[in-house]
């Protein structure tokens, strides 16, 4: 990894540590992300993947390391603009309409008026929420919220798509029509980076790490992770890898 380019790279850490205050969150992070990933960072509450995605997406610095995105160190202006973020709580206002949800938040990428009318069209139609625009979001259900802030995410379509517990909370049926969509996205050229601690999700996941405790454990594709310890099933991959099976 000491080795790897930023320039050839989608998204790079490289030996990141990030502490608040005296406590350390994260340790000598290093992962490399091509371009038309879908990366999955698994882990529990707790272990550090929204912190790494908030170094990513340039919200937040790390106290040592370096992180790159799409060639450039972060944080960067620019480059923050062409990443679409779904936080894990949906930073919604009920007392808008989603349209006027969609016009607020998209207002900072400097989309024309026909382009963000075109755009709240078609990412409405993505998430099955078209009937629902003019319907105040306090009247949302939890579901339709996240359906609303992946929509949110991808009006300014960007290259990047950094999704933080997307399906938390959501009945299975949606889950999956959620990831059928994000499968849909990544196969135009979108590069995914979701964090989960659902098991069965990562398998969606072309490329996986592993998250515990503030380190990477493990890094691979799921098949990799399992292979190397003879596992079944990812569960029993990161049971091993977290040392806490034989």
């Amino acid at each position: 990894m000491d080795n790897a380019n930023p320039i050839s790279s989608c998204v790079l850490l490289k030996n990141v540590n990030k502490s608040f205050g005296s406590k350390q969150v994260l340790y000598d992070i290093s992962l490399q992300i091509s371009e038309g990933d879908i990366l999955g960072l698994l882990g529990p509450s707790g272990s550090g993947k929204s912190t790494i995605i908030k170094l990513i997406n340039g919200v937040d610095q790390s106290n040592s390391g370096e992180v790159y995105v799409l060639g450039e160190k972060m944080p960067k202006l620019a480059v923050m603009n062409q990443i679409g973020y779904m936080a894990q709580s949906d930073a919604l206002y009920g007392d808008l309409t989603a349209a006027e949800n969609i016009v607020f938040f998209s207002s900072m990428y400097k989309l024309s008026r026909s382009k963000q009318k075109q755009r709240m069209n078609e990412v409405m139609e993505l998430v099955d929420l078209s009937a629902h625009l003019k319907k105040q979001v306090k009247h949302y259900s939890g579901g339709m919220k996240r359906r609303l802030s992946l929509a949110i995410a991808l009006m300014h379509e960007p290259p990047i798509l950094i999704l933080d517990e997307p399906t938390v909370g959501i009945d299975p049926i949606l889950k999956r029509a959620i990831w059928e969509e994000l499968k849909k996205l990544n196969q135009q050229g979108t590069t995914l980076i979701v964090t989960t601690h659902v098991m069965d999700e990562v398998e969606n996941c072309s490329t996986l790490g592993m998250i515990r405790e503030g380190r990477l454990i493990a890094f691979g594709t799921p098949e990799q992770l399992k292979n190397a310890t003879a596992s079944n099933t990812i569960e029993e991959a990161f049971l091993y890898y977290g040392g806490t099976a034989k």
